[in-house]
């Protein structure tokens, strides 16, 4: 028993079952994000309640589509060019292992990045739940300061896209570029919050928001536009053996592990935001002392540090979701699009110990399902993607977030959906990280703590 009463075992695996096949679906098409199911489903909740399934469920569906999400973006990402927002900076590191012929081996680091978070993220919950619950009204006080320092962080950071020859003086050009992006994006969503009584939605199916136009064309939409411009060649695959010592994969998991519960309780950060700081902490350049004997002994020492890195952003990744739920919990906080909807659903119902281990359980299930599907699609994808028609695919994406964003939001939201496209645009012309766009939380955030 529960806060939520009887709970069926049935209905209970049959919800955890439809999230993880959401998760799947949004995971390997470009451009479609958890928030997008996370809506639908609060619009069709009370259809739901009136055929048996109860708000509870549709939270456990909501939870597991997001954490299965987390397993197979990588997919798109590395083999079709089209990361989200989350996966952007294991693009590079991803298309390098790709075009070494070890893309099967790239998506089970990033399943292997996964499902080790989520073990360390049942391991530390309790004591970083105790953390926050002490620490948390005191973190409210300076937390304007905090995201000032994380986003000075992110732009100091920023290093853009190396060309051999440039100066050194390089770097303070994409910095700019950082600044500008992030300036551009933040006053982008001071003015759309501002202006979000001016939604007038075409079917009225719960309380619309201006999140779902800015971020379906911030990192949905214009991701799309800049892959159709190019046209995706996947070289003929080696084997899939990971090759990557133990402590490295510790490493990743434990760095991104962290990385991605830490931030998850803080507004306006995302994923792809802790995965910046993961980076800080990820082995960049080779290991010049390591003495490696035969042939590939350079080839191993390139690879090595984007082994790493693809394994911690995936920990990052997976590890901010599950964190967002326990935030919620905690401290009473929504941290991302599909925590408002299930703190909605919930209708305020306190997240007691059973129903938490409830979701968990969820989780638990969810990784393990997740873990061997992606390392199955991995195995498998690079045969099939000359069956897929890539443009049309994206096309057909890009024609399907419109109209959600349409009939959910209306014109004016279409209109938003519009220029937050072009916007998200901006960092991948000029070379830098698509991470500076979240400006468009960040900004609006700590102008309001401020």
């Amino acid at each position: 028993m529960n806060a939520f009463g009887e709970i069926s075992f049935v209905m209970f695996i049959f919800s955890v079952l439809a999230g993880y096949s959401l998760g799947v679906f949004s995971g390997l098409v470009p451009g479609i994000h958890t928030n997008n199911f996370a809506l639908i489903l609060l619009a069709f909740s009370p259809a739901l309640s009136e055929h048996g399934i109860p708000v509870f469920y549709v939270a456990v569906m909501i939870l597991s589509n997001s954490v299965a999400h987390t397993f197979h973006d990588v997919i798109p990402a590395i083999f079709l060019g089209a990361p989200s927002d989350d996966m952007a900076l294991a693009v590079l590191p991803g298309h390098t292992l790709l075009l070494e012929g070890r893309g099967a081996e790239a998506i089970r680091l990033s399943a292997l990045g996964s499902a080790g978070s989520v073990a360390f993220a049942m391991v530390i919950a309790l004591p970083l739940s105790m953390l926050f619950k002490t620490a948390y009204s005191l973190i409210q006080s300076y937390l304007a300061w905090i995201l000032i320092f994380i986003v000075v962080i992110m732009i100091l950071t920023e290093k853009g896209e190396y060309v051999p020859g440039q100066g050194s003086l390089v770097q303070w050009k994409f910095k700019f570029y950082a600044l500008l992006i992030f300036l551009i994006s933040g006053f982008l969503g001071v003015l759309a919050f501002n202006t979000e009584y001016m939604i007038k939605p075409i079917f009225s199916l719960g309380e619309p928001s201006i999140l779902l136009p800015l971020l379906s064309g911030l990192f949905g939409s214009s991701q799309l536009i800049i892959s159709l411009m190019s046209s995706p060649v996947v070289p003929a695959q080696l084997d899939h053996r990971l090759e990557l010592g133990r402590k490295s994969i510790f490493r990743g998991i434990f760095v991104g592990g962290l990385s991605g519960s830490l931030v998850a309780w803080l507004p306006g950060i995302s994923s792809s935001v802790a995965t910046v700081f993961a980076r800080l902490f990820i082995r960049q350049e080779p290991k010049k002392e390591l003495e490696i004997c035969g042939q590939h002994a350079d080839e191993k020492l390139f690879l090595d540090p984007a082994k790493e890195f693809i394994v911690s952003v995936s920990g990052v990744n997976t590890c901010n979701a599950i964190f967002a739920l326990v935030a919620l919990a905690v401290i009473g906080k929504s941290r991302n699009g599909a925590m408002v909807v299930v703190d909605g659903l919930l209708g305020g119902v306190e997240l007691d110990a059973p129903s938490m281990l409830l979701f968990f359980c969820a989780v638990s299930l969810t990784a393990i399902f997740s873990y061997f599907s992606t390392i199955y699609v991995g195995d498998k994808i690079h045969t099939k993607l000359s069956d897929i028609n890539y443009p049309l695919l994206c096309y057909a994406v890009i024609a399907i977030l419109s109209l959600i964003v349409l009939f959910f939001t209306g014109i004016f939201g279409l209109v938003i959906f519009a220029i937050s496209t072009s916007v998200g645009m901006l960092a991948p012309f000029l070379k830098v990280r698509k991470s500076n766009s979240m400006g468009v939380i960040l900004l609006p955030v700590i102008l309001y703590f401020l």
